[in-house]
């Protein structure tokens, strides 16, 4: 039996908008996403902000019901038998939200532990086995609120795992997270996957996928546009080129004039501090780096460097001819 199911699921919201005629707006969140995830798998959901990711989660977990198309989580259908999906899932999300800051965290995890309806005689064994888990042991006394992000984000997987769920649903956990906390977060995910939990994951640091995810489905415009192992997403631009520049004030038209370049497949630009990366990928063999610095006319241009594409070129190249197909046929990207 499949962990999860996917079937052409949509997500319509309605809107009235105008005064003082008010007329009635549609927008389709979500527009037939279909995938299948194994038991013990760990799948990743990426795409831009307003992709549909956490609609799409939303829907698999029961806090929205779908437009049209179906779900299941493990055998139970997330529109008919709530109850029994609620009982098979746990749900963490990023930010600061879900705790009580003025508790402690063995506070916090006895609350949500009797919300869950796990037995009085278990908690205390389960609370500990949940606080070493997640690398809290020993600090679990401390009030919530002078924990950092890091640690609270431990504290939420911990809340999430409180009733033994089958499926873990982790929306942007390491969001605002420093390198060591995430760092501490991507080895305790992996833990749980070692140990049979099936995890559903989202992100925006490809990296974080690329070490952790089993499969990925990249989403665009409410739409899977591409679905496999982080291997084959990243075979997509295997026969590319990608150059990195060190740029000091290059703005969208420099970035218009670089994709026009014969051979240039893409260009995006990255704010890193006081300085600015910019991202060129091209057909292997074009060498478009004389065209490329006379396009930055007018910009300081540092170091240059060249290697191998990585999983988030792939997914900037997939974005991006979803957005090419969304203008073609009409539609907003």
């Amino acid at each position: 039996m499949l962990a999860i199911e996917a079937d052409a699921l949509r997500r319509t919201y309605t809107s009235r908008t105008g005064w003082p005629r008010r007329r009635r707006t549609e927008t389709e969140a979500v527009r037939g996403v279909t995938f299948e995830v194994a038991p013990g798998e760990l799948f990743g959901l990426l795409g831009p902000n307003g992709a549909g990711k956490t609609t799409t989660i939303k829907m698999l977990n029961t806090l929205l019901l779908p437009t049209s198309g179906t779900a299941r989580v493990f055998g139970h259908d997330v529109a008919r038998e709530p109850v029994a999906v609620r009982r098979r899932i746990g749900y963490v999300f990023g930010g600061d939200r879900g705790l009580y800051d003025r508790l402690s965290a063995l506070d916090n995890l006895r609350y949500f532990a009797e919300l869950y309806g796990v037995a009085p005689r278990a908690q205390k064994r389960r609370i500990a086995e949940l606080l070493d888990l997640v690398g809290l042991a020993g600090r679990e006394g401390e009030r919530v609120e002078g924990y950092s992000r890091g640690m609270r984000q431990r504290l939420h997987i911990a809340r999430g795992l409180l009733h033994r769920p089958d499926v873990l649903f982790l929306d942007e956990p390491s969001i605002g997270v420093d390198p060591v906390a995430a760092r501490d977060l991507r080895r305790t995910v992996a833990d749980l996957t070692a140990g049979g939990t099936t995890v559903l994951l989202t992100t925006h640091y490809m990296a974080e996928a690329d070490e952790l995810c089993d499969r990925i489905a990249v989403v665009a415009d409410g739409r899977i546009r591409a679905l496999g192992t982080p291997d084959s997403l990243k075979s997509r631009v295997r026969e590319r080129d990608v150059l990195e520049i060190e740029a000091y004030g290059a703005d969208e038209e420099h970035l218009a004039r670089i994709r026009e370049l014969p051979g240039v497949r893409g260009a995006s630009a990255e704010d890193r501090g006081g300085r600015q990366t910019v991202t060129v990928q091209s057909d292997r063999g074009a060498e478009p780096h004389a065209g490329i610095l006379t396009a930055l006319d007018g910009v300081r241009v540092g170091r240059v460097t060249s290697r191998e594409p990585s999983l988030e070129d792939a997914y900037i190249a997939i974005v991006a001819e979803a957005a090419g197909h969304a203008d073609r046929d009409g539609v907003p990207a």
